[in-house]
């Protein structure tokens, strides 16, 4: 099946109100908005944390209506802007310091998008402190930042843990990330370690040379030195939030947080479906909310729907198989039997994903990137 939509043939004039003494890129964005993101519609499936399109049938890259509305003053000197439409997305993404000053507003999807109008979460708070400062990846939708603040201070008020440390969230102005990450491009992820917040405000070089532990000793076995019920707790705490759509962790958490429920007698188990085993999630847990009311050009993720409604059964049997990690996320990994890495030959090295470039994204990542 293939989704398309027309091909947008109007042209707003901008030229006008910006020789009048006003701001042309509010209105740039709100007619790329209106026109140029409304790009499909994704599958069904939660089996990767991508939630990658079935088909998606895209207007012409590089349209002279985008090229042509965008404010003067672009975000990458000395690039052309229609060379510009084959660079890597990350590397224009990457290189700007600041928000879009737009108003708020997450574009596009998860792992293929951009966001207006970020905000900084504080470096340190009652609550919290924020780790890797120097990576600038402190920054989020008003939604996500208010979100944590409130999660962070619950958990200290009612778990009575020290805080939380939490890692990245999205660039200024969202989009690909220089590295580690596909999603948190919108604004609206969030990376929380598992290891607790100390007693005192770190160092800014200790934020961002401390390192995390993991908190599991291989994808089957959790490690019950470091992963404890107040990590359950906080868990499912976050779970609970009716914003939150998913936690991703690494698969024997998920088996931890099934066990936990039923030991503490958990009538309503429904947030345990939010709780989603993924890989490379031994060190911290990743939270993903949902598209906010009124956000109509944020695509959404279909909501996890597990057959038996926790994910603690078939879905979690999966992870629990040899087949996930035979390939990691696509990448030839060790071959296990029954959980035991079986030795081979060093594969060949994979051929490199192919990069995200401005065409893949919507049209109105274009004003977000170059909104002055």
């Amino acid at each position: 099946m293939r989704f398309a939509r027309k091909p947008e043939n109007s042209t707003v004039r901008w030229m006008v109100f910006a020789s009048a003494g006003f701001s042309a890129a509010p209105l740039v964005l709100a007619a790329a908005l209106l026109g140029g993101v409304g790009q499909g519609a994704w599958a069904a499936g939660d089996a990767a944390q991508t939630g990658k399109p079935v088909s998606l049938s895209k207007s012409a890259p590089a349209d002279d209506y985008a090229l042509a509305n965008l404010p003067a003053g672009s975000s990458s000197p000395g690039v052309d802007v229609r060379e510009r439409e084959s660079l890597p997305a990350k590397q224009l993404f990457g290189a700007v310091e600041t928000p879009a000053p737009l108003p708020s507003e997450p574009i596009g999807y998860y792992t293929e998008g951009c966001a207006a109008g970020n905000v900084p979460m504080p470096q340190v708070g009652e609550a919290w402190q924020m780790m890797r400062p120097r990576r600038n990846r402190y920054w989020g939708q008003p939604q996500l930042i208010a979100f944590l603040q409130e999660f962070a201070r619950r958990a200290k008020r009612e778990l009575g843990i020290n805080g939380l440390l939490i890692g990245d969230l999205s660039q200024p102005r969202g989009g690909p990330m220089t590295s580690g990450h596909r999603s948190h491009q919108i604004g609206l992820d969030a990376d929380i370690w598992f290891l607790e917040m100390p007693d005192r405000v770190l160092s800014e070089q200790e934020r961002n040379t401390m390192s995390a532990r993991l908190v599991t000793l291989d994808h089957r076995r959790i490690n019950p030195r470091r992963f404890t019920e107040k990590h359950a707790r906080l868990l499912r705490m976050a779970a609970k939030y009716p914003q939150v759509q998913r936690i991703f962790v690494h698969p024997p958490i998920k088996k931890y947080m099934c066990a936990f429920a039923e030991r503490i007698g958990d009538e309503d188990k429904s947030w345990l479906a939010r709780i989603r085993p993924y890989w490379g999630h031994n060190y911290h847990f990743h939270i993903r909310l949902r598209c906010p009311a009124g956000a109509t050009n944020c695509k959404p993720q279909p909501e996890p729907n597990p057959e038996d409604g926790t994910g603690c059964g078939k879905h979690l049997a999966w992870w629990y198989s040899d087949e996930p990690w035979q390939m990691d996320r696509g990448v030839p990994s060790l071959l296990y039997r029954e959980g035991v890495p079986v030795p081979r030959p060093r594969p060949k090295k994979p051929e490199p994903r192919r990069e995200i470039t401005m065409q893949d994204l919507p049209h109105a990542c274009r004003v977000v990137l170059d909104a002055r």
